[in-house]
């Protein structure tokens, strides 16, 4: 068996070759990243636990880096058992709000969305009926050791949000002042890979 399993899963817009950035930050592990395919909460948790379960297999120890709705995704696939430490970039820990607040943005209602099913916006998100609902019935459970980071200009999710959430999963947050949802300029960066490295 294999020692250490660095599994990267990205974010809306993202790819699994974002994972070579982190290969130099664990050069005794085996860093790959997941080219998932869906988009709902459902059928991506299915695809990340089959992943992660054969993986599981393969290497004595898991860390997962993962970015934004990859986070949300890893949170809804019922593998924090086998994930020995967790990486949160910007992770999404209140979709329910974040649905809400772009319906809103979308001067859309909450009755509009269940009536037609699919709001189509015009920032390029499709809200789905079905997705708020199955947020709403499936609060998050996630319990494998984590650090979270988290930029204070984040427009998608509340620093109330974010601590709320670091304190109930008993996870660390570390908060960067000028940091933004996508982290991506030099500065930024190099503070995500100081944070990993601890």
């Amino acid at each position: 068996m294999k020692s250490e399993l660095v599994l990267y899963v990205h974010g809306k817009g993202g790819s699994a070759s974002e994972s070579e950035h982190y290969k130099p930050l664990f050069p005794n592990a085996n860093v790959v990243g997941l080219n998932y395919q869906s988009q709902t909460p459902w059928e991506a948790g299915k695809e990340i636990h089959d992943v992660v379960v054969g993986m599981a297999a393969e290497y004595e120890r898991i860390v997962l880096i993962a970015n934004s709705i990859g986070a949300f995704f890893c949170m809804n696939a019922e593998i924090d058992a086998l994930v020995h430490q967790a990486y949160f970039i910007s992770p999404i820990v209140d979709m329910e709000r974040l649905i809400l607040d772009m319906l809103a943005w979308s001067n859309a209602s909450e009755e509009e969305l269940q009536k037609r099913g699919v709001i189509p916006t015009s920032f390029g998100e499709d809200l789905s009926w079905d997705y708020l609902c199955y947020v709403r019935e499936h609060p998050v459970e996630w319990r494998a050791p984590t650090e979270i980071l988290y930029g204070r200009r984040d427009n998608l999710t509340s620093y109330e949000a974010i601590a709320k959430f670091a304190t109930e999963h008993n996870a660390r947050l570390t908060v960067m002042e000028d940091g933004e949802h996508w982290f991506h300029t030099e500065e930024q960066m190099k503070f995500v890979d100081a944070w990993i490295r601890g």
